[in-house]
């Protein structure tokens, strides 16, 4: 039966449910600024009312629960957005600093400083005996060398920092998936008799999946999906079992976490390899599985897997930019030498050669082509005297008896190359050659006039014999191993001028003999601009210009940021509008939460009225008694 004491209590459900609503809506505009909270609502309905003759009197509010305006559908796709977002914005930022390195659009940089060095050739080539000019060419060479290593250096750089930040990024991935296990745990506990929505922990759980996702593409795969149309008709929410995958490997899987393993021990150039633990402790690696987030970003620019033997990685961006510019520079070296090496001299060594006395030249990793070569020696007064033509085919090895199919057994064979009945002015009476490991077991070819020859004033050259060469470029024997050089190294990250020439510039030689005026060298120099060359990239063969070879190089690096500009663009818009629809779901509205207040209080305000009247009903009937 209904009475005054129910009537008070149904005035104090109705203070207790508008106190809730007043704390919650509190607790909203304190959070509104909070990252990853979702707003939330209260949930109330009538009380169980009290069976009466006349009819069911009602008792009041009930609060049922707390929960928070939340769609999953459109949080994950705010997640998977996410996800693009930082991949695309580290890659157009990384991709923006590379194409730094090639300013090659306002006139300056390496392909500046490659026009200004064959301009010096052709200043040379016009005063052949000039020791000024010799210098001024010596230090152009220097600025050009300098610049490729330059570059090359800041890309080797620009890779080594995005592998120091792929540790960081995983580091922070175990920690952020530990940090999920935990509250899983939590979750469950405060849900366990389940009648109430844990909703902050929740909110924090969210905001760590999207920062997961963010940094390693990561998803969410939940169980089932519970609608929560009582708060708003887009609300719903996972509930159930609950795992974080990285393409199928599970790196969360409820309270339990399983980190990524990092090692560099084993590489010499301190690339990470990152590997996933199975639960029979074998470690599979995951460089190709990863794809999103900001680690993918770093995986593609930096390069997947690595390779076992270089240690180096076998594909991205900055590995293929590094590639390219090394395959530029060993080209310009190569052919340059080989285009140098036809000056007249005493004596010539190679570089180092990692080749068996009798192994077939064509068969190492030296660019040596199948063709020929001519050894010409001149006189005192640079008139050629002699001429021999060495071929070199799929057989040819370095060391070998005289007559044998080898570069000593041509050499050093006796045969009558001039053709004057005269077996003692042959190139095999002038030329010694030596091709045996050094004190410190080095092998290094040595091609030098004997002691006699030097000392009647003799000298010699090793010019590309293109009529019995298939390739345009010539055999490339001594650009390949490096006999008489003007420039070492073999890559960009050592080209230089050879340390004699920088030593001494006004050795540098403009013709093939030492006459005055003999100048062809230097015009074969300035001929090479426009001439095609075999670049090596891989297992891909550019046939370029040395011109054509870098334009390829800052193409690429141009086109690939351009594009990633372009994606990224398409993200962000993608991103802004995801990020809206989420908002205007999850995100707390001040005016909303204003006017909720003003309900709330005037609900308040009501009950308390209620209260009131009843006590004044009591007062009354307590009157009556007196």
């Amino acid at each position: 039966m209904a009475n005054l004491f129910n009537t008070l209590g149904i005035g104090y459900s109705g203070l207790s449910a508008a106190q809730v609503g007043i704390n919650t809506t509190g607790h909203n505009v304190a959070n509104a600024e909070t990252e990853g909270y979702t707003r939330q609502r209260v949930i109330t309905s009538a009380a169980t009312p009290l069976n009466t003759m006349p009819g069911n009197v009602g008792n009041g509010v009930v609060v049922q629960d707390i929960k928070r305006v939340f769609d999953n559908f459109v949080f994950d796709r705010y997640t998977a957005v996410s996800a693009e977002k930082e991949y695309s914005d580290f890659e157009v930022r990384t991709l923006e600093e590379l194409s730094s390195y090639f300013p090659e659009i306002d006139g300056v940089g390496i392909k500046s400083d490659l026009s200004a060095y064959y301009d010096m050739w052709q200043t040379f080539a016009d005063n052949p005996d000039n020791d000024a000019i010799k210098i001024a060419l010596a230090k152009q060479t220097e600025t050009l060398a300098g610049h490729i290593q330059e570059t090359q250096n800041q890309i080797v750089t620009l890779q080594q920092e995005v592998n120091d930040q792929l540790a960081l990024n995983v580091e922070q991935v175990n920690d952020i998936a530990a940090q999920i296990a935990e509250l899983n745990l939590s979750i469950d506990t405060a849900e366990a008799a389940g009648m109430y929505e844990a909703s902050d922990l929740r909110d924090k759980r969210n905001l760590l999946e999207k920062d997961l996702a963010r940094l390693i593409g990561a998803e969410v795969n939940q169980g089932q999906l519970e609608a929560n149309i009582q708060i708003d008709s887009n609300s719903n929410t996972k509930t159930g079992s609950y795992t974080i995958s990285v393409n199928g490997f599970n790196i969360v899987d409820g309270n339990t976490y399983h980190p990524l393993h990092m090692d560099k021990a084993n590489n010499e150039y301190g690339f990470y390899e990152v590997s996933f633990e199975r639960q029979d402790g074998s470690l599979i690696p995951l460089e190709e599985e990863i794809n999103g987030g900001k680690i993918g970003a770093i995986f593609d620019l930096r390069g997947r897997a690595i390779d076992e033997t270089t240690g180096m990685p076998t594909n991205g961006v900055l590995q293929t930019t590094i590639a390219d510019l090394d395959a530029f520079a060993k080209g310009l070296i190569e052919s340059t030498n080989n285009l140098y090496a036809q000056s007249n001299t005493t004596n010539m060594e190679s570089n180092v050669i990692e080749l068996g006395q009798n192994d077939a030249i064509l068969s190492s990793n030296l660019n040596v082509k199948p063709g020929a070569f001519d050894v010409v020696i001149y006189d005192i007064d640079g008139n050629e005297v002699g001429r021999r033509t060495i071929e070199i085919n799929a057989a040819t090895t370095m060391s070998g008896a005289a007559g044998t199919n080898s570069i000593e057994g041509q050499i050093t064979q006796n045969k009558d190359d001039n053709n004057d009945l005269n077996a003692n002015n042959d190139i095999d009476d002038f030329i010694e050659f030596n091709f045996q490991p050094s004190a410190t077991g080095e092998l290094r070819l040595e091609l030098g006039m004997n002691a006699e020859s030097k000392g009647a004033g003799y000298t010699f050259s090793i010019v590309d014999n293109l009529e019995t060469n298939e390739f345009s470029s010539g055999s490339n024997f001594a650009g390949a191993i490096g006999l008489h050089k003007f420039f070492d190294g073999d890559s960009a990250k050592n080209i230089k001028l050879n340390f004699s020439i920088a030593d001494n510039p006004t050795t540098l030689r403009a013709g093939y003999s030492t006459s005055s005026g003999d100048n062809r060298v230097a015009l074969d120099m300035i001929q090479q601009q426009f001439e095609n060359y075999d670049f090596q990239v891989g297992g891909d063969v550019y046939n370029t210009t040395v011109y054509g070879m870098f334009d390829l190089t800052a193409t690429y690096v141009g086109v690939t940021t351009n594009s990633a500009i372009t994606r990224s663009e398409t993200v962000n818009t993608q991103y802004n509008a995801t990020e809206l629809e989420y908002n205007s779901i999850s995100k707390v509205s001040i005016d909303e939460e204003m006017t909720n207040l003003i309900k709330y209080q005037t609900s308040y305000g009501a009950s308390a009225k209620v209260i009131t009247t009843v006590d004044q009903m009591m007062q009354t009937l307590l009157g009556i008694k007196q």
